[in-house]
């Protein structure tokens, strides 16, 4: 439910939405969502500071509610870009 969720919104988000591909795997702490766009789109799904990626894995985390939901994109060329936001790790900066 919520693969098939998160690639709705960022198919609608994106310029080739045919392209989009949302795997849903199984860690050790939890879920980690998958997407995968044309390079094209990265930009698109990424947005200014991050904000378009931080609001897609803040509606996956409402919809998962108590699991741990990590949410990645990936950029077909370059592997996968990790932005700050609900279940996606790393820094903020400010």
């Amino acid at each position: 439910m919520l693969a098939d969720a998160l690639e709705h919104l960022v198919r609608g988000i994106v310029t080739n939405p045919d392209d989009v591909v949302v795997k849903d795997k199984d860690l050790r702490r939890g879920r980690m969502l998958e997407v995968r766009v044309n390079p094209e789109d990265i930009g698109k799904v990424i947005g200014r500071n991050g904000r378009t990626a931080t609001a897609l894995r803040t509606v996956v985390a409402a919809l998962a509610g108590r699991d741990q939901v990590r949410v990645d994109f990936v950029d077909v060329d370059k592997g996968p870009r990790r932005t700050s936001g609900p279940g996606g790790g790393g820094s903020r900066r400010r």
